[in-house]
């Protein structure tokens, strides 16, 4: 079975999401690198992205591509807006427990459910480290962009097939 562009960009945004998962928790239990409940968010935002871009590539029809194009997109600047606040704002603060990551966590129950992903094990402060020089979090934001990006280039090119 041949795919189409949009199905490989689909696939694309789904093994590069479910990477990034694996490098965080490659940083955390094999470098120790600790995360806070920002932390975590981006990782469950970034298996909802997987998740989006699987049914991007898995329902080819164009009310699906644009639903996924769509949730990639949505769940994309979320992270963007959670990578940011985690450095601008949470890891300014001693403590980050009962912040809005917290209680999305939490509410999800996903840190009971599953805490070897989704369990936070330090505060914001201590979680904010840099990997070659740059900031965590600014890793995690650059990745986001990127999915955004690529997200809008899908939904572009479905608008721009609608029109011929």
């Amino acid at each position: 079975m041949r795919q189409s562009g949009a199905s490989r960009w689909f696939g694309g945004m789904v093994i590069v999401s479910l990477a990034a998962v694996a490098a965080a928790l490659v940083s955390q239990y094999g470098f120790d690198m600790q995360p806070c409940p920002w932390c975590v968010l981006q990782r469950l935002i970034l298996l909802a992205i997987a998740l989006a871009g699987g049914i991007g590539w898995l329902w080819r029809a164009a009310p699906g591509r644009k639903l996924a194009g769509t949730l990639v997109f949505v769940l994309s600047v979320s992270g963007m807006g959670a990578a940011l606040w985690q450095h601008f704002q949470a890891a300014a603060s001693a403590s980050c427990n009962l912040t809005l990551a917290d209680k999305i966590v939490t509410a999800l129950k996903l840190d009971s459910l599953f805490p070897a992903v989704f369990l936070a094990t330090a505060n914001c402060a201590d979680a904010a480290v840099n990997l070659f020089g740059i900031p965590y979090d600014f890793w995690s934001l650059g990745l986001f962009a990127l999915l955004a990006l690529a997200a809008l280039r899908l939904l572009g090119r479905s608008s721009h097939e609608r029109r011929y």
